[in-house]
């Protein structure tokens, strides 16, 4: 019978199941492994990433670009450590992922060995499933599970590997049987909930839609809802692109890394069509009294956020087309008229700025290169910061175009392994990488692995010198003296030359255009250091356009205040206020700090 090592056996289970790479950092403890990668070298392309989590990172990315879960690995004791941030964000974003893990071999565990502890234990709260195999014949059959758990369970998977057992002969007869797994499949709704739900729909006043990832192949009958039943489209933050930003009904994200349309329509709703959309943050939004039309194939989800009127367990897209089908048209309700007016608003002050020569320069006319300059296919890469807040009001996605993100858990230092990411999986498509000053510094050590690669993506750093989302925070929600937020400035152009990566620092949108440019006729990596604004983003949070002092601060003259739009469409005046869902109270005094809403509203 044919014999084969244990760790070749892995990765013939993991190749089998249609994985042609893997991200990694080699280890003594994973030398059994990383001999099995040199065998498989003509199947199974090997990133090695800068750090492990990067590649942890990248994996969990991969998911939340193609559909199919990424693999990573980390060697015993520091490698393995270095994985947690990366299995974190697939957790949170719900995302499978597949990690191995290296341990020391079976003879030196529990004895307080050189680099050993307990993994199994530590990596059972950051995934979904993880076991150790006790045996070298296990090794195949674990890693099988592992795919299959991550895929079930949308998660991270963790399979645990003891370094003697990698070198191991076994017998070769474990054999994948991936075609019996089926693609996911939700059930439509209930005929009940259907009628329900239309009944609510017609008995409504001023009914909107609140949209997250869990809609996000359902953007055609978001779209048609929203037209027939004249519903404002709001989403969290993930749900950004399940329609094209320029659809005249989608007002963007609530929150304060969304625009102001968003925030102000969300107060003034009567009922909710709530789709795929488990934002922590919807606690604090949406008139208490609001009837919601909640749907979702998690039943765990049904009133957490908010509480629920008709429940639907069903896909979003199965049941939009119902509802679709049984409602009547309605007419524009004074709420949509004053949403669609409120949002032109918003969209002409943004762009009377396309041109500024305010120096530095602002957010809106290096964005508007973006949307002008990137690909119809391209894919955006986002860090995690207030370049969630530009992306969010200025990048206007269409076409195919793609991007990604950490979610709930929102590290800093995404945009780089994504970026890796998407570079691998989608080699003939224009890659963007976006982020902060402060984000990039995290992971800007994968600059090497993007060179060695010669990966065609274009890394743009925008330094304003300051850990900007926090630093809103502080002057916004805790009213306390800024305390370390302030990043010195660098000269990011000279730390990629000195990776091997072409370098070019801007101060001008039309220095920018030209660097754009110069990217899109070269090969391999690009960084464009961006010396950006320091000023922060206009505040959806505070929002007061009744203050002299904030108006001047962020230029908004041109801004008008949600109760002109009310006011103009006959919108009643406690809906345009939002007083619905507040009890009367005594007036209040100086806010105090902000020590429940956390630290990022996406």
């Amino acid at each position: 019978m044919t014999k084969i090592n244990g760790s070749d056996a892995m990765l013939k289970v993991i190749y089998d199941w249609g994985i042609d790479h893997i991200y990694g950092f080699p280890g003594g403890s994973f030398d059994s492994s990383m001999n099995a990668i040199y065998d498989f070298r003509d199947k199974m392309k090997f990133i090695e990433v800068r750090h492990e989590e990067a590649g942890a990172l990248a994996a969990s990315a991969e998911y939340k670009l193609t559909g199919k879960l990424g693999v990573c690995f980390g060697s015993a004791g520091p490698g393995a450590a270095h994985l947690f941030n990366g299995l974190y964000d697939a957790k949170f974003d719900k995302t499978p992922m597949v990690a191995i893990v290296a341990n020391v071999p079976t003879s030196r565990q529990d004895i307080d060995f050189f680099q050993a502890f307990d993994e199994d234990k530590w990596f059972l709260n950051a995934s979904v499933w993880c076991r150790q195999a006790k045996t070298a014949e296990q090794i195949p059959i674990l890693t099988d599970e592992a795919i299959r758990q991550a895929y079930a369970r949308k998660g991270p998977a963790v399979i645990i590997i003891p370094k003697d057992y990698g070198w191991q002969k076994i017998d070769d007869t474990f054999r994948v049987n991936k075609d019996a797994h089926p693609a996911d499949n939700y059930p439509a709704p209930t005929k009940a909930s259907v009628e329900e739900a239309v009944k609510l729909l017609k008995e409504a006043k001023n009914p909107t839609m609140y949209i997250g990832l869990g809609a996000k192949d359902a953007g055609e009958e978001v779209k048609e809802f929203a037209e027939k039943f004249k519903t404002p489209i709001m989403s969290s933050y993930l749900g950004k692109g399940v329609v094209e930003d320029k659809f005249p009904a989608y007002m963007g994200t609530i929150g304060r890394i969304g625009p102001k349309a968003a925030q102000e329509v969300q107060s003034a709703t009567d009922l909710v069509v709530w789709v795929g959309n488990n934002s922590p943050f919807s606690v604090l939004w949406f008139p208490k009294d609001a009837k919601v039309i909640q749907i979702d194939v998690d039943s765990a989800k049904f009133g957490k956020r908010h509480s629920t009127d008709v429940s639907m367990l069903a896909d979003a897209k199965k049941a939009l087309r119902a509802i679709i089908d049984a409602g009547e048209e309605r007419s524009e309700s004074p709420l949509y008229k004053a949403a669609i007016a409120d949002r032109e608003n918003w969209d002409a002050w943004q762009a009377s700025f396309k041109n500024s020569d305010e120096m530095p320069v602002r957010p809106e006319p290096i964005w508007d290169v973006i949307n002008k300059k990137a690909d119809d296919n391209a894919i955006f890469a986002i860090d995690v910061g207030n370049v969630n807040v530009d992306s969010c009001r200025l990048l206007n996605l269409h076409d195919d175009q793609k991007w990604t993100t950490s979610g709930l858990h929102a590290t800093m230092g995404y945009g780089a392994p994504a970026a890796l990411t998407a570079a691998t999986v989608y080699p003939d498509r224009e890659v963007w990488q976006l982020a902060g000053d402060g984000g990039f510094a995290m992971m800007n050590q994968e600059l090497l692995t993007m060179a060695r690669y010669n990966m065609h993506i274009l890394n743009i750093v925008f330094t304003n010198e300051t850990l900007g989302y926090i630093q809103a925070e502080q002057e916004d929600e805790s009213n306390q003296p800024l305390s370390g937020v302030i990043i010195p400035d660098n000269d990011w152009s000279k730390v990629a030359e000195g990776m091997n990566v072409k370098g070019v620092t801007v101060r001008t949108k039309k220095e920018f255009e030209d660097a754009v440019d110069e990217f899109k006729k070269m090969d391999g990596p690009m960084l464009i250091d961006v010396k950006y604004t320091h000023e922060m983003p206009y505040s959806t949070e505070l929002n007061s356009l009744d203050d002299p002092a904030f108006v001047k601060k962020y230029q908004a003259e041109d801004l008008k205040p949600f109760s002109y739009f009310a006011e103009k469409y006959g919108l009643e005046a406690d809906a345009a206020t939002g007083a619905s869902q507040h009890e009367e109270s005594e007036p209040e005094e100086d806010p105090a700090p902000d020590t429940v809403s956390g630290a990022s509203q996406h």
